[in-house]
């Protein structure tokens, strides 16, 4: 499987301690299935913090899913209320339930799997969290979103299966 992981930077290797915590799927390093995506978050990051586009690309076994030495969490493709939960209770500060399994602080997960919760998504769960709206509402609208994927590695066990095989600069 081919991951592509967008930045300004030509990583030379995943460093876990420089990724930021509070993200959709807790403190990890993220890449994407979609090359594309990849390139518009490379010129997203280059756009904030300078340098230039970036993209690098990583394989991975196509049988990861299956390995059993690891602790996974695969949302698939599709927006569910699990998801939704997920996301909102890793980018909450203020959580603290971390033997849930809806939350990845305390990396019991070491990949994550699902869509993006882009900074649009982020109105939608604080809106849900204030009781705006429901939960109805909120899937409904999350369902309108565009079709993304992410794959966050937690743990330096997964970071050891990605072996970089390439990179493209902008």
């Amino acid at each position: 499987m081919i991951l592509y992981h967008g930045t300004n930077l030509d990583i030379a290797s995943i460093n876990l301690d420089m990724c930021r915590p509070y993200k959709d799927f807790g403190k990890g390093f993220y890449l994407t299935l979609l090359e594309e995506q990849a390139r518009k978050m490379a010129y997203r990051v280059s756009k904030v913090y300078g340098g230039r586009p970036v993209i690098n690309i990583y394989e991975v076994d196509d049988n990861l899913l299956s390995n059993k030495e690891l602790s996974i969490k695969n949302f698939g493709t599709e927006i569910t209320e699990e998801w939704a939960a997920f996301v909102m209770n890793n980018r909450n500060r203020n959580f603290t339930d971390f033997e849930n399994a809806l939350c990845n602080f305390d990396f019991k997960y070491d990949i994550v799997m699902g869509p993006i919760a882009n900074d649009d998504l982020a109105m939608l769960f604080r809106e849900y969290s204030k009781h705006a709206i429901n939960l109805d509402v909120l899937l409904k609208e999350l369902s309108y979103k565009e079709a993304t994927n992410q794959v966050s590695f937690h743990t330096e066990r997964a970071i050891e299966l990605l072996r970089k095989i390439g990179v493209i600069h902008g």
